[in-house]
């Protein structure tokens, strides 16, 4: 998939909850192969996750499932796309990209129409991603019992 940017898995350490049918996923990487934090808002109505619970996050810059551009506008023409792969998904805006100084880890900030995402980790994981950009997050969860 070339419009991959960014694919990882992460485990809910810890939620906070602002608002009614919003919550504040606190996570860090599935298997800690690397130091990675994400907080993500979650519309909690659609896609309740719990504490402990595993997903896999994948950010994209097309849903196109061969990566090509993407149009702007949304596709009607029931073609198959990255969204049917996910149970979960959003579009967005980096808004922000902060490196203090060369080695510093990278935090990017995102904006899904006022649901916030911040990623924080080594620049090696993240270099793919620019302000700016506008992206799609897309979401499921991982089934322990494989």
């Amino acid at each position: 998939m070339s419009g991959t940017l960014f694919e990882e898995q992460f485990e809910v350490k810890d939620t906070s909850k602002n608002f009614d049918k919003v919550t504040r996923l606190h996570c860090r990487l599935a298997e800690e192969a690397y130091e990675l934090a994400l907080d993500l808002d979650v519309n909690t109505d659609l896609y309740p996750l719990e504490i402990a619970e595993r997903f896999t996050l994948v950010l994209v810059s097309t849903l196109a499932t061969d990566g090509s551009a993407d149009l702007g506008t949304f596709d009607q023409s029931g073609e198959p796309s990255m969204l049917d792969q996910y149970e979960y998904a959003m579009y967005g805006k980096i808004y922000k990209w902060k490196q203090e100084h060369g080695k510093a880890p990278i935090e990017i900030h995102v904006s899904f129409g006022g649901l916030l995402m911040r990623l924080k980790g080594e620049a090696m994981h993240l270099q793919k991603l620019s302000l700016d950009s506008r992206i799609y997050l897309l979401m499921r969860k991982i089934n322990k019992e494989l």
